[in-house]
């Protein structure tokens, strides 16, 4: 099974910090963000690696990461030109993915403490179809939240004013390879973007769309608190 990193977008609620550098090569304790998504994978035995990321940084990823020697991968790198959703990059990831392959895309910011391999594992026994990992959490508004019914998502709602559960899905996503037919047929929505919402929903309609769960933390590092928070996560875990 391959990998896929997406290490794009503005990274806006970070500034000023990302109006010089990507938000993903920000420290997170003693390491820059990015190198956590590389070495989750590189230890749930995932070692061919594509980062997706924009033009502002791209030479500083390859100058530290490199080819991904170090981390136990092959990395391989494209470029996003401009900032269109998570679906639009991943839409790159098509010619990196061959048909009837299955792989795991996680987003950059994304910090976990649970390892991938049960996630994957168990996607690599699910005949077609996709899979997401859900957590837990205390104000669900914020994320994309699983309605579930019998223990199946029914649907995934955005950023809901009234929730149905208390399931975020994360931003850790595992895909069979129909998924870049299905993004031929989404069109941007009202924020001018293509959604991974949206793509996930097209496999929740049909029945497709499983999902495992996180027990250990998991924090969206895309603010100046929730990136405090990962650090302190980060330490308390090498303490």
């Amino acid at each position: 099974m391959k990998g896929v990193v997406l290490a794009g977008g503005t990274g806006s609620r970070l500034r000023p910090l990302t109006n010089i550098i990507n938000k993903h090569l920000l420290p997170v304790g003693d390491l820059p963000m990015i190198q956590y998504a590389i070495e989750k994978l590189s230890k749930a035995g995932i070692q061919d690696v594509l980062l997706i990321t924009g033009k502002q940084s791209a030479g500083l990823y390859l100058e530290y990461l490199g080819g991904g020697d170090k981390f136990g991968v092959r990395l391989t790198y494209k470029l996003q030109e401009k900032a269109g959703g998570i679906a639009e990059a991943l839409a790159l990831a098509d010619a990196f993915i061959q048909p009837g392959e299955k792989f795991v895309v996680l987003l950059g910011d994304n910090l976990f403490e649970d390892s991938l391999v049960p996630m994957i594992d168990t996607f690599k026994n699910q005949l077609e179809g996709a899979m997401v990992i859900l957590k837990e959490v205390a104000d669900p508004r914020r994320y994309g939240v699983a309605c579930m019914k019998d223990g199946i998502i029914q649907r995934i709602d955005e950023k809901p004013e009234h929730p149905t559960s208390q399931y975020a899905v994360t931003g850790i996503y595992l895909f069979d390879s129909a998924v870049f037919d299905i993004m031929k047929t989404q069109t941007p929505s009202n924020r001018g973007e293509l959604e991974i919402t949206d793509v996930n929903n097209v496999y929740a309609a049909a029945g497709k769309l499983s999902h495992g769960f996180f027990s250990g933390w998991w924090i969206d590092a895309g603010t100046h608190e929730s990136l405090f928070q990962a650090t302190l996560f980060l330490r308390k875990e090498d303490s």
